[in-house]
Parts: C-alpha cells; structure tokens; sequence
C-alpha cells in the first residue's frame, strides 16, 4: 500500500497509537475511531531500547499510510512507558493488557501472559476491567527467558520446541524452578539418554506448574485467553491447558495485546477532547 493515503480514505479520523515497551519486544498499533485496528508491528529487542520501540511505531505509521502528524494521541504502556516522550499519556501495563484482552474477547475473564521477562495472571470482570492480578517478574522461571535458556542448553532451535514437546512419549519431570538448578537438570537428563523431547515436555510442564501458582492467586476463571509472546508456543498453550484443564483463547498476534488496549485509551482521550 502506499503512502498516498488510502488508508486514510477506508477507515476514520481520529486515528491513535498505542506504544507497548516491554522487556525485549517494542509493539505499536494504530486504531481508527471505529475501535477498528489499522496497522500493527513487533520488533524483537535485545533489552528495553527506545530506538526499536520507535522502529516499531515507524514501522506501523508505514504500514497504515499515515504520518506521525495524523495520529491524534499516543498511549504508552509497557516496563519503558514512562521513557517514551512522545506519548501522550502512559498506563499501566495490567490495565491496558486487560482492556486489550476483552476488546479481543468480551468473554474473557482471566488473562494468562508469559513474556520474555515476566508473567502474570490478571482476573477480569465482566467489562473487561482488572479486578486483581499476580505478577512473577523477579525470577526467570515461568518466563520466555527461561525457555530461551532450556532451548539453548538441549541445542534446540527456541521455535520448535514447543511442536516437539508435544510429540513426547514418556513423563518426566523438572522439579527445579530456579532457572540455573533446572539447566544443571536438563543436562543431566540429556547425559542419562532421555529423549529431548520428552525434556522438553518436562520443561513447558514445569512452567505451567508455576504458572498455576499464579492462578491460584487470583482464583481459577474461565474462559480464558492466553497472551504474550510465548502464546505463540503450541508446547506450552497444551501445557497449560492440561494442567488448568481448561482450554485457552489465543489471539492471531498475542503479543500486542497491551499495544491494542493502549490504544484503546488513546481513543476514549482523542475523542474526549475533540
């Protein structure tokens, strides 16, 4: 498509941005004022860079056909929201996941979202608002980092692990949760001969474990939708599925999710003051 503006002509003014900053991926999306998404891009970060945050948000004014100078608000959220100056306003990343979540599925009312650095749990009313939520940020287990870690440790591309779990034919069980402890394990298990994939079904099986931990504070709710980056990890979706016995909702694109309910505020802002 090109710059000239057809997109400009298919949807309606006013247009926003909503800008996720997270730990190793920068998310930006645009919306109409039809609540109807025009764009939407990911880049991978190696840390928290503000000049990848702003790849993403170029890339997306690209993709829609528009300039920085049409969008009427920029909502921030993310672990690097308030370091955007750009953006209008910042929000939390639990509320605009929240919102972000509902706008995808009105019936949700639990969010699960594993990220590279963190992951929480977030239980939902019926109008898509948080009504309370748990948080692991201050360990890698139950988290992308840690999958990153065991993929590297078995020598497995990070992409197919999730598809080899599931061709697991035998239980085993990763009883560490500190992310060193259950390399030494994994290693260990590989020198014993067992079957990398049924490690690797021991690994998501673990994190699930931790992750029901998060659940169980903030109560078991249904149904549930399944976000962040590691969503897009059919291992680990199943995982969690089996261990919660419930089955998940996973948007197209999970990881923009926080990006989309940012720009939802946006929207509420922009047409507030026009």
């Amino acid at each position: 498509m090109s710059d000239s503006g057809p997109r400009k002509l298919e949807y309606e003014a006013p247009f926003t941005m909503g800008v996720d900053s997270g730990s190793l991926t920068g998310k930006a999306v645009i919306m109409d004022a039809g609540k109807r998404i025009v764009a939407h891009n990911v880049v991978q970060l190696d840390f928290v860079s503000q000049k990848a945050v702003r790849a993403a948000m170029e890339n997306t004014l690209a993709s829609a056909g528009l300039e920085q100078k049409d969008i009427a608000c920029i909502v921030s959220t993310g672990y690097g929201r308030r370091r955007l100056d750009i953006a209008d306003k910042s929000i939390t990343e639990i509320t605009c996941h929240a919102r972000g979540a509902n706008y995808l599925y009105a019936e949700a009312r639990m969010v699960i979202d594993i990220g590279g650095q963190d992951s929480k749990v977030i239980g939902l009313d019926a109008d898509g608002n948080a009504r309370n939520f748990a948080m692991n940020d201050r360990c890698a287990a139950g988290t992308g980092q840690f999958l990153e870690v065991m993929a590297r440790a078995l020598g497995v591309e990070l992409e197919q692990i999730g598809a080899l779990a599931l061709e697991s034919k035998k239980q085993l069980t990763i009883s560490s949760l500190c992310t060193v402890f259950a390399e030494t394990e994994v290693i260990s298990l590989v020198a014993e001969g067992n079957d990398v994939r049924d490690i690797l079904a021991g690994i998501h099986e673990s994190i699930a474990r931790r992750i029901t931990g998060l659940v169980g504070r903030v109560g078991l709710l249904t149904p549930a939708i399944m976000t962040g980056g590691v969503a897009k990890n059919i291992g680990m979706v199943r995982a969690l599925e089996k261990v919660l016995r419930i089955t998940m909702f996973v948007p197209a694109e999970p990881q923009i999710v926080g990006a989309i309910g940012a720009a939802l505020f946006a929207q509420d802002y922009a047409q507030a003051v026009s």
